[in-house]
């Protein structure tokens, strides 16, 4: 019985996996909290980098590419685009 309800304990506190990143998504203020947070979610993060003073990050889950901008200040995505 102690076996069970520690696999149900576990299984709600775990993080939902392959959560999709949407407009609606905060992901963080560094280049190093998005990466982890977009990481977390699943996706595999091929580069990340400063552009026009937000942070940009090409990632890549089950066959799609796609390529994030986020806002410095807010921490919130201003551009999406997911290829494939």
């Amino acid at each position: 019985m102690r076996k069970l309800a520690f696999i149900a304990l576990v299984a709600f506190a775990s993080p939902a996996i392959a959560e999709d990143v949407t407009m609606d998504s905060t992901l963080g203020t560094t280049i190093q909290e998005v990466q982890a947070s977009l990481t977390a979610m699943g996706y595999e993060v091929r580069k990340a980098e400063m552009e026009d003073g937000k942070i940009e990050v090409y990632f890549v889950r089950d066959g799609k590419m796609g390529e994030v901008y986020v806002s410095t200040q807010t921490g919130a995505v201003t551009k999406l685009e997911v290829k494939g």
